[in-house]
C-alpha cells in the first residue's frame, strides 16, 4: 500500500445517516471523552497493521485461526454523536490465509465459501451505540455466499496517536461470534467419539488500525 511513502486517500460517497431508527436504546453521550470527539471524520483501515480474522474449533480439541488479506474499507466515526458512525468492509474471499495452502483451497471451494460464485464477503453497519467508556456496540449486516443476516459487534476503542510519519491513527478491536450454518456454511464431518470436525461457532475478529482519510477537494 505504500503507506510510508505517501498519504493514503479515500474517495467516499455521501452516505445516509444510519443511526436513526436504531433497535438499541441510545446510551448517553455526555460521558464521551473529548479525545473521542476529536476523532470525528472519515478513516480507512491500514491493512499492513490490521487484521480481519476468524477462529474456529477444530476436531473439538484445538483452534484454527485465519485472516483475510485483501479488503476495502469505508469508515466514518462520529465522536460527538456515535449513532452517526458507520462502517463498510468488502472482503475478497480468495485472500483467506490460515497458514496451510491445502486448507485455504478447501475454504474457498464449494464446500465452504464458494468463492467462484461468491467472491466477496461484506459487512455494512446499520447502527452504533456508545455503551460507556471506550466501548461501543455496532450492529450491521454480514453477507456471505449471497446470504445477508444481522450481526452485532462489540467495538472497543484502543486509543489514537500521530505516528512518526505524520499519520493520525486510531485503534479499534471488534469481535462477534456467529453460527456459520446461518450463512449456508454447513459442510462438516462427524467424529466417532461425538461432535464435529469443524465447529459451527466462528469468532470474527476485527483488529483495526485506522488512518484518517484525506478527502479530495
Amino acid at each position: 500500500m505504500g503507506i510510508f511513502s505517501r498519504r493514503q486517500t479515500a474517495t467516499l460517497e455521501p452516505t445516509p445517516s444510519v443511526g436513526h431508527g436504531s433497535p438499541f436504546p441510545e446510551a448517553s453521550d455526555a460521558g464521551l471523552d473529548p479525545a473521542l470527539r476529536a476523532l470525528t471524520g472519515h478513516w480507512t483501515i491500514d491493512r499492513p497493521h490490521s487484521r480481519i480474522g476468524f477462529s474456529v474449533r477444530h476436531a473439538m480439541v484445538t483452534t484454527v485461526r485465519g485472516a483475510f488479506a485483501d479488503y476495502d474499507s469505508t469508515l466514518y466515526f462520529d465522536g460527538a454523536r456515535p449513532s452517526e458512525s458507520r462502517a463498510e468492509i468488502v472482503i475478497r474471499i480468495a485472500s483467506v490465509d490460515t497458514g496451510v495452502e491445502q486448507r485455504d483451497t478447501h475454504l474457498i471451494g464449494a464446500d465452504f465459501f464458494d468463492a467462484r460464485r461468491h467472491p466477496e464477503m461484506t459487512f455494512r453497519s446499520t447502527s452504533t451505540v456508545h455503551e460507556g467508556g471506550e466501548t461501543f456496540r455496532m450492529a450491521g449486516e454480514l453477507t456471505i455466499r449471497g446470504v445477508t443476516r444481522p450481526v452485532e459487534l462489540q467495538l472497543d476503542y484502543l486509543g489514537s496517536v500521530v505516528d512518526p510519519f505524520g499519520f493520525e491513527r486510531a485503534g479499534f478491536d471488534g469481535t462477534t461470534t456467529i453460527d456459520r450454518t446461518d450463512w449456508g456454511l454447513v459442510y462438516n464431518q462427524r467424529l466417532e467419539q461425538g461432535g464435529a470436525m469443524v465447529s459451527e461457532k466462528v469468532r470474527l475478529q476485527f483488529d483495526i488500525s485506522a488512518i484518517r482519510a484525506t478527502l479530495p477537494e
